[in-house]
């Protein structure tokens, strides 16, 4: 079983969202509060919307699902700000489905691609192995390489067309990766038959 570990984490009274992509890479963000929590009752997909013009991840309700992520807090309470970051999505309540080390039960909410708004990825819209890269470098340091294999497990739509753009990133919150880094991310995509195109 995965387990939150650590000490309890005294609440400041803020709300908080769940992260489960490029969030999980802290340096991604300056958000304050970033702690790992698992969310129960989804699971990630590979999804694009007509909004953006390559594929993210989203959440789906699935009964039997637990994904590892980070809640991190609102900057200023400020759900307006985070809403217009994250406008592909809708802002579901989820404190009920979240496991994590806080000592209170704060209001925390998951961003999902509301259904029917969203399909799957394409030649024409697919997945960004700089956004790939980014996602699975804060899985490997936050939750180690079975976090990062969980990672991959807990994640639908992996016959996804996967760009590669790692020489000249598209996504803009790209991180560079060490050579291990890179190896891992090979090594899981090559197991999943997944060969990145470069066009």
């Amino acid at each position: 079983m995965i387990q939150i570990k650590g000490a309890p984490i005294t609440y400041t009274g803020h709300a908080y969202f769940f992260g489960y992509g490029s969030l999980v890479n802290r340096e991604t963000h300056d958000f304050d509060g970033a702690h790992p929590a698992r969310l129960k009752g989804w699971r990630r997909v590979w999804r694009h919307t007509t909004l953006r013009p390559v594929a993210f991840l989203t959440v789906v309700p699935d009964p039997g699902g637990v994904i590892e992520g980070l809640i991190a807090e609102v900057p200023r309470l400020d759900w307006a700000a985070l809403d217009e970051r994250e406008s592909a999505y809708d802002r579901v309540a989820a404190s009920h489905q979240i496991e994590h080390r806080l000592t209170h039960r704060p209001e925390i909410a998951v961003y999902s691609i509301p259904e029917g708004k969203h399909g799957a990825p394409s030649q024409a819209h697919p997945a960004l192995l700089s956004y790939i890269d980014t996602v699975v470098q804060g899985y490997l340091r936050e939750f180690g390489e079975d976090g990062a294999q969980r990672f991959f497990a807990t994640t639908d739509g992996w016959e996804a067309p996967v760009l590669d753009d790692r020489a000249d990133p598209i996504y803009p919150r790209h991180r560079h990766l060490n050579e291990e880094e890179r190896a891992f991310v090979d090594a899981c995509l090559a197991e999943r038959g997944i060969r990145p195109m470069t066009s």
